[in-house]
């Protein structure tokens, strides 16, 4: 039991620190100067593991994890608030998609980014008193977050596919 749990530690900081990686990385190569906020979002691809391969739990936690090492790392509370909301939105889509047979990874994955964005805006809205982003912005986002979605549950598919063994347990 005690080894159980020392395992789940460690995949989780392992997890965390991957995400954060892919996050750097990201940052360093934006997809599109043109339209700030677009990023391919490879951090998901891990997420999506966690949600397939972990469970709920820990996916909830890698997603609370991620925002706030990042936070620590970049010193930006507002970009806290900002991952936190679309996080929370992401992550409550996949999980529930993810449970409905015929959705595939790919699917679960181009919805969690249209979601993410979702909630990006509507902390945006909260936060910068600005309701025109709705109808100006985030039809923009949506529309990208189809595109990288895909291409990031691509990512998940693959490498699910390879990795099953390592969870220990399929949910």
């Amino acid at each position: 039991m005690r080894n159980s749990k020392a395992s789940r530690v460690a995949l989780a900081g392992l997890l965390t620190s991957l995400m954060l990686v892919l996050g750097l990385i990201e940052r360093q190569f934006p997809i599109s100067a043109a339209v700030p906020g677009i990023k391919l979002g490879l951090a998901n691809s891990v997420l999506l593991y966690a949600i397939y391969m972990l469970g709920w739990r820990d996916s909830v936690l890698l997603m609370l994890l991620k925002a706030l090492m990042s936070w620590l790392i970049y010193m930006n509370l507002n970009a806290m608030f900002y991952s936190l909301a679309g996080g929370a939105c992401s992550l409550l889509v996949m999980l529930l998609l993810s449970r409905i047979p015929g959705i595939s990874v790919i699917g679960v994955s181009a919805a969690g980014a249209v979601f993410f964005n979702v909630g990006q805006i509507l902390m945006a809205v909260i936060m910068l008193h600005t309701p025109g982003l709705l109808f100006t912005y985030l039809p923009i986002l949506m529309v990208s977050g189809v595109v990288t979605g895909v291409l990031t549950g691509i990512v998940a598919q693959l490498v699910m596919k390879h990795m099953k063994g390592i969870a220990g347990k399929n949910r």
